[in-house]
């Protein structure tokens, strides 16, 4: 009877930690992008998270990869997250990727699982350049815009050179606003 009670509590021990210990990126909204440099992150600082685990990737779709496949043999946790580049990580553009963190000695013992997630064609944004690159355009579109309405109210025979100036002036603000948007991003 106490070995059925130690089995039954040593079970609902472990499904607690898995449940805890989790990937948090990539995910349905943060996807990674093919043959670039991507985050995995997990939630680290959980009690009873494993010290290593392997790191690898699946697809529910067979005709996209067979099984899943390691990409890093040997993580440590307290990292907390890390770069896979596109040498560790070289998938396709397709939808219903997994990362999955497994243990070492054995793969099909997975601690965590990510949502499934989109790899993007290369090329595309990641989510939060995606997010500055639209406020900048709406950061530009209103400052082109307010230029443009103040210079074509002039009342000068250089009317033409004043709305030209006005749209040109848009267009500078707004590539500003692009770039300024983009590096910080990056930063």
């Amino acid at each position: 009877m106490q070995t059925r009670t130690l089995a039954v509590s040593l079970l609902a021990a472990a499904s607690l930690v898995a449940a805890q210990f989790r990937v948090t990126t990539p995910s349905s909204s943060n996807w990674w992008v093919a043959r670039s440099t991507n985050i995995l992150e997990w939630t680290c600082r959980e009690s009873g998270a494993p010290a290593q685990f392997t790191v690898l990737i699946g697809n529910s779709d067979p005709t996209i990869l067979v099984q899943p496949l390691a990409i890093i043999a040997q993580q440590n946790n307290f990292d907390c997250s890390i770069i896979v580049t596109q040498d560790q990580a070289n998938q396709a553009a397709g939808q219903g990727y997994r990362v999955l963190l497994a243990n070492p000695l054995n793969n099909t013992d997975v601690y965590a699982t990510s949502e499934p997630f989109e790899i993007k064609p290369l090329g595309s944004l990641y989510p939060s350049q995606q997010a500055a690159a639209a406020s900048s355009a709406s950061a530009a579109a209103a400052a082109s815009a307010s230029t443009t309405a103040g210079s074509s109210t002039s009342n000068n025979n250089s009317g033409a050179l004043s709305i030209r100036s006005g749209v040109i002036g848009g267009m500078a603000a707004g590539v500003v606003g692009l770039v300024g948007g983009m590096v910080a991003t990056m930063l």
